[in-house]
Parts: structure tokens; sequence; C-alpha cells
């Protein structure tokens, strides 16, 4: 029998990667603000949980705690990010479980509910040995965990000389899906070089089902219903709380430019033209080969499209020479700007974007069109749903950066007929997501269900 008087207490695992820690992170503040009651405990690895310290108004019932990355001692890890994945995946349900004993120790309250990124599968284990509810939060696009669902049916269906361009129909709501988009894992058989992140993400059809409710980064508004209706009937509970992100909704107004430290607001206050700037980032995780970043600048340039590119400190050096001195008039490089205020000024015209699902998110939120180039994992189905389903936005041809490719993209958007109906797109996609945070949008419903089911575990 459990003690009445038994404070709640969330264990969260975070899968420490790219933007998961944040997002999943934003998501615990909310919960934790909704229900100051309860206890969470944030466990990650020390390189995942260091930038989120330092973040605001942390609250009092939100502790973190650090395990293992999983790398050897005096191993040193290879530039390809697949490799730390594996490494902290095979550390497995042990290294979860010191987190857990850390929490315990501290809180002085037993774990009632676990709380753990959809990446992290191995957590049923330590769910099921507390004999806790296990509640899993799936980050990116909706639309790609389907896709996961659907592996082994996909690699009967779609073999090696399976043409790119082939249809997904045979998935609900995958009708303009087509194989090139799908995540390289869902398409690789089980063979040798299948890498545990692999192996990891073709469970989650039969792992998921376990779980008392997986909770998407998404509105069910902007999915489409056969897509919902067949996630429903395959999983116990499936939860739409709208998009995880930093920025509240409706988005508040742009602060004054100058508390902008980049320079980037200033800059863009600067353009004479409204919706005529191109906003170029790929994240904090893509790293677009060289002859790509090459191929974006010859573009930028020649297009005469005044530009504000983010843009990593290390790869300034691959920019052709002279370019910064040659588009100083109308082009501005910082290693890093505030994303969510650029693409809310009103000069920008056009996200030029890996597809990243935050980016996209924060693009729709603005109702900014985008220019896709994707780069792994759901970037494709990302870059089909922008330019085929929402029609907010197109994909570089052929997959890649081309100086004459881009140029061509960037006119479509920015000046031509069909740019916009982009952006008079985008703009309508803006107000469903506006509508669907509303006290009558289904994301306030879900997130109350999430609320009561992890208070009363």
């Amino acid at each position: 029998m459990r003690n009445s008087h038994e404070k709640k207490h969330i264990a969260v695992f975070v899968f420490p990667f790219g933007s998961h820690p944040i997002s999943l992170l934003n998501l615990v503040f909310k919960l934790a603000h909704a229900s100051p009651n309860l206890q969470f405990s944030f466990i990650g690895t020390q390189h995942s949980n260091k930038p989120l310290l330092s973040k605001p108004d942390i609250p009092d019932n939100v502790k973190f705690y650090t395990i293992s990355d999983g790398v050897p001692e005096g191993h040193v890890p290879g530039s390809h990010p697949v490799e730390r994945v594996n490494l902290f995946l095979q550390a497995g349900p042990n290294n979860l479980q010191k987190g857990i004993d850390l929490a315990v120790a501290d809180t002085k309250e037993r774990v009632t509910c676990i709380i753990a990124d959809a990446f992290v599968t191995f957590s049923l284990t330590v769910a099921q040995n507390l004999n806790v509810p296990w509640v899993l939060v799936w980050l990116p696009l909706s639309c790609s965990l389907s896709a996961h669902f659907y592996t082994d049916t996909i690699r009967q269906k779609c073999g090696p000389n399976t043409a790119k361009d082939t249809p997904l129909d045979f998935i609900p709501g995958f009708s303009k899906m087509q194989v090139q988009d799908l995540p390289e894992e869902v398409i690789k058989s089980g063979t040798e070089e299948e890498t545990l992140f692999s192996k990891t993400l073709a469970s989650l059809g039969s792992v998921l089902p376990q779980s008392e409710a997986v909770v998407v980064n998404f509105f069910e508004e902007l999915d489409p219903p056969s897509l919902v209706h067949d996630m429903r009937s395959k999983l116990k509970c499936f939860l739409y709380v709208g998009f995880i992100l930093t920025l509240s909704l409706p988005l508040p107004p742009l602060p004054p430019s100058d508390t902008d430290e980049t320079g980037c607001l200033t800059w863009l206050d600067k353009q004479k033209k409204r919706s005529s700037v191109a906003y170029v980032s790929f994240g904090t995780v893509v790293t677009p080969p060289p002859h790509e970043v090459v191929a974006v600048a010859e573009a930028l340039e020649a297009s005469g499209f005044p530009f504000l590119w983010s843009l990593k400190e290390h790869l300034k050096g691959l920019l052709p020479k002279g370019f910064l001195e040659r588009t100083k008039e109308h082009g501005k490089v910082v290693s890093w700007a505030p994303q969510t205020q650029v693409l809310g000024h009103g000069s920008v015209g056009v996200f030029v974007t890996h597809c990243g699902s935050n980016s996209v998110f924060e693009s729709m939120c603005n109702g900014v069109p985008m220019i896709c180039r994707p780069f792994f994992g759901d970037h494709g189905l990302s870059g089909r749903i922008v330019e085929d389903v929402w029609e907010i936005g197109v994909r570089v041809k052929g997959g890649v950066f081309t100086k004459e490719g881009l140029v061509k993209c960037l006119r479509m958007v920015l000046v031509e007929e069909e740019g916009k109906r982009m952006r008079e797109n985008a703009v309508k996609v803006n107000r469903v997501v506006v509508d669907a945070v509303g006290p009558q949008g289904r994301a306030a419903q879900d997130f109350k269900t999430l609320v009561d089911l992890v208070s009363k575990s």
C-alpha cells in the first residue's frame, strides 16, 4: 500500500543529444508549474545537463542529476555523432538506475512515475523494476513516429532496388511521402552494420504500446486524421500537447532591438523591404559538407537578396575568399542568432533550414516559408510535409545545395507568384497553431490529461 501522504516523484530520463534535452526540460517546466506539489528529477549526462543549469527561473520542484554518457575512460569517440549515441545506449538500464538512486537518496522520496524521451526505450526496464507508470515523449515530428511503427512493413515492401520516389501510401497519413523521405534507420534491414540506435528505433512499434501514454511535440489539428486515428488505435493514450519550445504562444512582441547583443535585430531593422531577407541556419548539430557551404555563399552573393546567416565559427574559413567583404552591404554573418526573434522580424521573408523539428516549428509559429535541405533523421519527412502537405516551402533540387539551385529557390520564394502563395499558406498554418494553443484546442485538454496521469501515479 502506498502512503497517502507520499509526495509524487517523477523521474525524467533524457536522450542527451541535439535539442532533445532542452525540449524535454521545457515540458518538465510546464508540468512543474502546473503541479507544484510534484517533485521532478531530471536525469541526464554532464554534457546535456550543464547548459540547462543556467536557465533562468528553474522551478523549485525540479532537480538535476547526472549519469554516465557511456564513453569508456580514456576513449575518444570519433566525429560521427552516432558513436556517442550508441555508447550511451550500451550503458543501458543500470546507468539509468544510478540516476534514480541519486534522486531518491537526495529527495528521500521514492519514484512514482517515469517520463522518458522515446529514444531511451530501455527505460521501460527501470519502470518495470520499480512497478511505476512509464510515459514517453516523442520530440520529432509526429509523422516520423508513425514511420517507425511500420518499419517491418516498409522493409518488406521497399527493398534496396526500390525507386526513391515510390509513394508510401500504404501507411495511414503518408499519401504524399516517398521512400527517399524516410530516416536511414527505417530503411536499413537487420544487417551487421545496423547500429544499436537503428535497432532501438526499429523496436519502437513493439515497445511504445507498453507505455501508459505517448506525448507528442505537435498539434493534432496539423496531422492527417488517418494518422491520428491509426496511432490512437495502437497506443493506450496518445497526447498532443503542442510545441514544446522555449517560446510561448501566442508569440510575445519582439524585445527592443538594442537588447540583442548579436546585432541581428538592429541589422534587420535597417532592411528596407518587408519579407525580403533570407535567414540561413542549420541548427546546432548539422554541419553541411564544405562544398555546400561554398554553394550557399555563392548563391547568396549571386542572388543579391539581403541575408542573415548563422554560421558556426569553425566553418567561416570555408567561405569563398573576399565573400564577407563583397557582401557586407547586404549581408550579415554571425556565429549565433536569436532564431525565434529573427524569424519573428517582419523583414525576414524565407528561412533556409535543415528541417530540424524545432526550426520547422519556429518557422511555422512565425508564418515564414522555408527552403529545405534535409540532412538526416526525420528531416526528409519534415521537408516533404513543408513542400507537399502544408505547401509553405520548397526543398532544394536533388537534396543538396548548389549555387544555381539555391538561387532559383530564393527567387521562387521571395519574388515569384509561387512564393506569394507559400507566404499565404504559411500565415494560414500560423493561424491554425495559434488557434490550437487556445482553450478550445486539443493541446490544452491533452496537457491536462498528462498532468492528471503523472499526478495520480
